[in-house]
């Protein structure tokens, strides 16, 4: 099947109209995951992959049955993994509440961004935040889904945002996931190993300082706990001119974060400009994958 046109229309449906406010498929997903979660649970590795496996089966067969209803069927698909637009309006809802002084609405808005603490950020841990959670999220919501789709199609990206949806759930190296959860972490890691790449390549690209983005991602991507996130982040904080990591606190956990970067600490503005270098890279991520699905089909 020929990937390049829902890719194309899902695209345009994600950047028109965004995640639907209610009755959103991976929210289902995610109920049901947790679910399954509180029913499995157990400290092995073996029982967490036996869950990961049945959760991703799951979201393939249900990619299968869309794709047998076309093109269609596949660009729903698609924009059911897809969140660059929605991403982009917490970002600005953010630096909005946070220019208007109003620290407990931007408050509000962190756990639509990441698992961070809210409590225990400030202005500038929150504008961090959103800034380290824009960079990751742009491969994580838009790049990788469009190069699922492109070589995989409907079975392939809803398989991916599951591989992504199950380690933002358990793919933590807390007590209770450390072993649970230490498929879905690996099956992530290598779902998102060149989407990230490709995303820290479009950043220096469309970014304002294309060889800084590429020296930071060389020189402080590696020191990061994550393979992938570090050349995200470090590849937005060279674009951007900024230092990015340090304390990270969630809820129940704190972690020491490399430093990325070697500029400011993000402010208000520099939130709004990773806002829109995440669209740029959106745009880019889409005429590759295109590319990606057209060659494919001619192979």
């Amino acid at each position: 099947m020929d990937y390049a046109a829902p890719i194309v229309l899902a695209a345009l449906a994600d950047s028109a109209v965004g995640d639907p406010r209610r009755w959103h498929p991976v929210a289902g997903f995610g109920r049901g995951a947790a679910a399954l979660e509180r029913a499995w649970w157990a400290p092995s590795r073996l029982r967490g992959a036996c869950y990961a496996a049945v959760c991703v089966g799951f979201a393939a067969v249900a990619g299968a049955v869309l794709g047998r209803l076309g093109t269609v069927g596949t660009a729903v698909a698609v924009w059911i993994a897809l969140g660059g637009k929605s991403l982009a309006a917490v970002g600005e809802s953010m630096a909005d509440a946070l220019e208007a002084g109003d620290l407990e609405v931007a408050r509000e808005l962190v756990p639509s961004l990441c698992g961070r603490d809210p409590a225990a950020l400030d202005e500038a841990g929150m504008c961090r935040a959103a800034v380290e959670s824009i960079a990751e999220n742009t491969s994580d919501a838009a790049v990788a889904p469009l190069l699922a789709a492109a070589v995989g199609g409907a079975p392939g990206v809803l398989a991916y945002r599951a591989i992504n949806t199950l380690d933002a759930m358990v793919g933590y190296r807390t007590e209770r996931y450390r072993e649970f959860g230490w498929a879905a972490a690996r099956l992530d890691d290598a779902a998102n190993y060149l989407p990230a790449r490709l995303t820290g390549v479009l950043a220096a690209l469309c970014g304002p300082r294309p060889r800084r983005a590429v020296a930071v991602w060389r020189r402080d991507a590696g020191s990061h706990p994550s393979p992938n996130a570090g050349v995200v982040e470090a590849s937005f904080a060279g674009a951007l001119a900024l230092s990015l990591g340090g304390t990270t606190v969630y809820r129940g956990h704190t972690e020491q974060r490399p430093v990325l970067g070697d500029g400011a600490r993000p402010s208000v503005a520099d939130l709004r400009a990773a806002v829109r270098l995440s669209r740029r890279v959106r745009a880019a991520a889409t005429v590759v994958a295109v590319g990606v699905a057209v060659l494919a089909r001619r192979r």
